[in-house]
């Protein structure tokens, strides 16, 4: 399991099994219980907030990895890898992430 790393998630219901991006640290992954993820949808909004996605990158279907939603899971809820993100995409994934969290905005603020 790596950062990147496309797998499998079984969620509580209502929501249902669906694809995730690992986007914890790879170096804590062997020593930590849960694990901090962008879920993937099909619904594709064409938003600062999601990065688009499909087969050609390793995905069953045409996707959006949605960082507006980003959750901690426990590990054991993790299940197969589907496939593995370019470094590319978690470049992009890295910006969609500060866009939907407000540190696009507040950089000069935060130094």
């Amino acid at each position: 399991m790596n950062r990147g790393d496309v797998r499998w998630c079984s969620f509580n219901p209502p929501d249902k099994r669906r694809p995730v991006v690992i986007l914890t640290r790879s170096s804590t992954l062997p020593v930590i219980n849960s694990v901090t993820v962008a879920p993937v949808t099909r619904t594709i909004r064409n938003v600062p907030s999601q990065i688009t996605v499909g087969p050609e990158d390793g995905l069953p279907y045409p996707s959006a990895i949605n960082l507006q939603n980003v959750q901690t899971v426990a590990k054991s809820r993790m299940g197969a890898l589907i496939c593995t993100l370019s470094p590319h995409h978690m470049a992009a994934i890295a910006d969609a992430l500060a866009f939907a969290l407000g540190f696009d905005e507040d950089v000069a603020f935060l130094r």
